[in-house]
């Protein structure tokens, strides 16, 4: 069907089946990277502008839904689009087909980390793996503060207490981030008063659940599906927001995984496409095996799936309220303090010898200065430097 010029306002679409969108997404989650602004862009780029499937006013209210709701962005993007163009039915497959590539990349990652990560060569990658992701989620954290806080001193204010409160507790207070948001909404739009398991077995399938301590409880499968669901319920901000959360968590609270195999996981998450929060598929094989990445995924996806489905339909008679948008911008900027927060607590442990600092500073040279360069290929870059510098260092 030959497509003609859009109209300004973006109203008029051309007709797509539903089989050519999830064709789409399959392939977005194959092939994007980038993090969850470049992923948007893409969506705009290829399904308002390029194809006109989708409407630029739909586009537009699904980003502000994504916002305004808990949960990786790029992720509850997508399924408002599926949303748009088939209901709950769209909505479902395309967070299918959005989610399962890079599900399926970490998977593999995984068995390969947990059957090698104790050799020299898995080591050295790791060692510069993960000075370069302090790199990146540095930038993320100042590309946000110029999006999200402008030269507003209310959100500065947030942005400094909430980055302040993660650096000294290195992890991130979720009552802080609703405070934040109430602080915003108080002052931009105040209230106008006078008006109205445990016994599980699973020995026959031990390789299932088997992580870096061996084959996981049935109530360690609960632990890790209920933490992620409330990762996915709580986190407002970018895909990068959910670090500082998962941290206090994954390290802290559970010790589930030490400062380095945490580091590892955000990595791996920086080197494969798709929702940045996919990093937790590779904390829940750590833990439990390939069953307890599998809950891991589904436990924090649920929880933004559902904060899409179930407002889609009245949505658009509250998109605009002003007290709804004050809270969201308080939020939004108490988790990019909390990302800024993040990246200092990890940076502590990755940046440990001059190498290390050496490689954070290159890397932040290069994703400033060539920013076509995409971010898995200088993570890939980072990781062979430390290999080759772990091997020379090698007795």
């Amino acid at each position: 069907m030959a497509e003609g010029p859009a109209t300004p306002d973006g109203t008029e679409t051309v007709p797509c089946t539903l089989r050519e969108l999830l064709r789409y997404f399959l392939r977005l989650g194959t092939f994007g990277f980038g993090g969850p602004i470049a992923l948007a862009g893409y969506m705009q780029r290829d399904l308002v502008e390029r194809r006109r499937w989708i409407a630029r006013t739909d586009y537009l209210e699904g980003l502000a839904l994504a916002q305004l709701a808990p949960g990786p962005l790029a992720a509850q993007l997508a399924i408002y689009l599926g949303w748009v163009r088939a209901r709950v039915l769209g909505a479902t497959l395309v967070a299918a087909a959005f989610i399962l590539p890079s599900f399926l990349m970490v998977l593999g990652l995984s068995a390969l980390y947990l059957r090698f990560g104790g050799l020299p060569f898995m080591q050295g990658a790791f060692y510069g793996v993960g000075a370069a992701v302090i790199a990146v989620i540095a930038r993320s954290a100042v590309k946000l503060v110029r999006i999200t806080l402008s030269r507003d001193w209310l959100l500065w204010g947030l942005f400094v207490v909430n980055g302040a409160v993660t650096a000294w507790t290195e992890s991130e207070i979720v009552w802080v981030f609703l405070l934040s948001g109430c602080a915003a909404l108080l002052v931009r739009a105040p209230p106008r008063l006078g008006k109205g398991t445990a016994g599980l077995s699973l020995a026959p399938w031990a390789w299932l659940v088997s992580g870096l301590t061996g084959p996981a409880a049935g109530a360690t499968l609960l632990h890790v599906g209920l933490y992620f669901a409330e990762a996915g319920a709580f986190v407002f901000g970018s895909g990068l927001a959910i670090v500082p959360f998962l941290h206090g968590g994954v390290v802290d609270r559970f010790h589930w995984l030490t400062d380095r195999q945490f580091l590892d996981a955000v990595a791996v998450a920086m080197i494969t496409p798709g929702p940045v929060v996919i990093t937790v598929a590779f904390i829940g094989y750590l833990v439990a095996g390939p069953l307890g990445a599998a809950v891991a995924a589904v436990g924090v996806f649920v929880p933004c799936y559902l904060f899409v489905v179930i407002p889609a339909p009245y949505y658009r008679r509250f998109a605009g309220n002003r007290s709804i948008k004050a809270f969201v911008d308080g939020v939004t900027a108490a988790a990019t303090g909390a990302i800024a927060g993040a990246a200092f607590v990890l940076a502590r442990r990755a940046l440990v010898d001059v190498p290390t600092v050496a490689i954070f500073a290159l890397t932040v040279l290069v994703v400033t200065a060539l920013k076509r360069v995409p971010e898995p290929v200088v993570i890939v870059a980072a990781g062979l430097v430390g290999l080759v510098l772990k091997g020379v260092a090698a007795p």
